[in-house]
């Protein structure tokens, strides 16, 4: 089964039929150091030439593009949060920062004029999860997993079904408009196979994008967990990290500092197709008791 409930958590590839393969790559999202350039997204739309959008500013945020989507594969988010308890980037060990452009200032938010709110900012892309519905869904086999142990849409085989688009928890897949197939991050497949760092990740100037190995990410992250909770960072956390959550962790995780929510990221994803087995099995049931329903009424009527 290539996306098995119950195979190896870091060991996808093999599950996925490799016998031999690369180590398992992935994303570690270190938000407490993302400035909102948007370089990722630039770097994304550019290499894997991904159609423009979000041109049209609102004048009320600085995030033009909103959301991920087929056209979107990185999505920086710009989240203004009121201060209960000013959180100064001293603490996160990082110059001064508000809005993009403002001057710096030891709390955030406070050089925009309002010393109440601070400004949350995270680039979000596709989680690549260990257990993919995306996967479990699609019918032509358009979705595959890497030998890097990423997630990939083909869209040359892509019916446009749009069964991945409800099936994946995180709201990430969506379907282009213009020709009705799904699209999302791929990681930078076709650089991963040149040994080459996906282009988000080599754009990002404050090495916020980290990649490599996901074994040596989780270690990463989980020592720079550490060190902002020494410093006070009480509300700094990691999602997706965890091999144990209810998708079996994910291949791009983050480093947050504060409730996933907030940065629009639901608190307990799940696997949506986790009871696909036992729905299967309650239909075989069901139809062999309709079936033998059936033959007891036909003998009944022939006596």
């Amino acid at each position: 089964m290539a996306n098995s409930l119950h195979g190896p958590l870091d060991d996808v590839q093999a599950d996925a039929g490799y016998d031999t393969h690369p180590p398992r790559m992935g994303f570690f999202t270190d938000t407490s150091v993302c400035i909102g350039c948007k370089a990722c997204e630039v770097a994304c739309k550019e290499w894997n030439e991904v159609p423009d959008d979000g041109y049209a500013l609102s004048g009320m945020s600085y995030d033009n593009t909103q959301a991920l989507g087929a056209s979107t594969w990185r999505h920086v988010a710009f989240v203004e949060k009121p201060m209960d308890t000013p959180l100064t980037t001293t603490d996160l060990g990082l110059p001064g920062m508000g809005p993009p452009g403002a001057m710096e200032s030891d709390d955030q938010g406070a050089a925009s004029g309002d010393a109440g709110v601070r400004w949350l900012m995270s680039s979000d892309v596709c989680k690549h999860c260990t257990h993919a519905a995306c996967l479990d869904v699609c019918p032509t086999g358009s979705l595959f997993r890497t030998e890097f142990g990423t997630v990939v849409v083909q869209p040359d085989i892509c019916n446009g079904c749009g069964y991945c688009v409800p099936a994946c928890p995180y709201g990430v897949i969506d379907l282009r408009k213009e020709d009705g197939r799904a699209f999302k991050c791929t990681l930078c497949y076709d650089r991963l196979k040149v040994d080459e760092t996906p282009a988000c990740a080599k754009a990002c100037p404050t090495e916020s994008i980290q990649f490599g190995e996901l074994s040596e990410l989780r270690e990463r992250a989980d020592h720079r967990l550490a060190e902002l909770h020494e410093k006070g960072v009480d509300v700094a956390r990691l999602y997706g990290r965890d091999p144990d959550d209810g998708v079996g962790g994910d291949g791009a995780f983050f480093l947050l500092l504060d409730e996933p929510e907030v940065y629009g990221l639901p608190p307990d994803p799940v696997v949506t197709t986790r009871d696909l087995g036992s729905i299967w099995k309650h239909v075989g049931a069901a139809a062999a008791t309709l079936a033998g329903l059936g033959v007891a009424s036909f003998l009944g009527r022939r006596r």
